[in-house]
């Protein structure tokens, strides 16, 4: 039997019928390996918000890693590439500061429109997306313990 893997799972609203998928993923990733995991999940507005939060749940102590998910795309008053590097610099340094796991599971693309042909591709994107990030986390939880 397999230690049971506390998972914060953070999700940005922002497209939120697409990033959800990365959570589908996930869960069916790691029931497949048969990894038991406790998944917490946290809603934010957007991609933007995701360090922060990653960053006091991985200072209280009580989860293995934290897995964060959005879609970030061009429109609105940032570019996506300006968001997308804020992001990931984010996570990377909550994961430091911490010392808790952190991953993304995150879609910067340079084309998207809100047509059924692009939120179906990237909704099954973010299914694939999630399966690796399961992956990564049992790989690198694993290596910790």
């Amino acid at each position: 039997m397999t230690e049971t893997l506390k998972i914060a799972y953070i999700k940005a609203r922002w497209h939120a019928e697409i990033v959800d998928q990365s959570l589908a993923g996930f869960s069916a990733r790691m029931d497949a390996v048969g990894q038991a995991v406790e998944i917490k999940l946290f809603d934010v507005p957007g991609a933007f918000e995701m360090p922060l939060l990653a960053k006091k749940l991985g200072e209280t102590g009580e989860y293995d890693a934290i897995v964060c998910a959005a879609l970030v795309v061009d429109g609105g008053i940032y570019r996506h590439d300006f968001v997308a590097q804020a992001v990931v610099d984010g996570l990377m340094r909550a994961q430091m500061d911490t010392g808790v796991p952190t991953f993304s599971v995150s879609l910067t693309p340079h084309n998207f429109q809100p047509t059924q042909e692009h939120m179906t591709f990237f909704g099954e994107h973010f299914v694939q997306k999630g399966s690796e990030a399961a992956d990564a986390v049992g790989m690198v939880v694993k290596a910790s313990l």
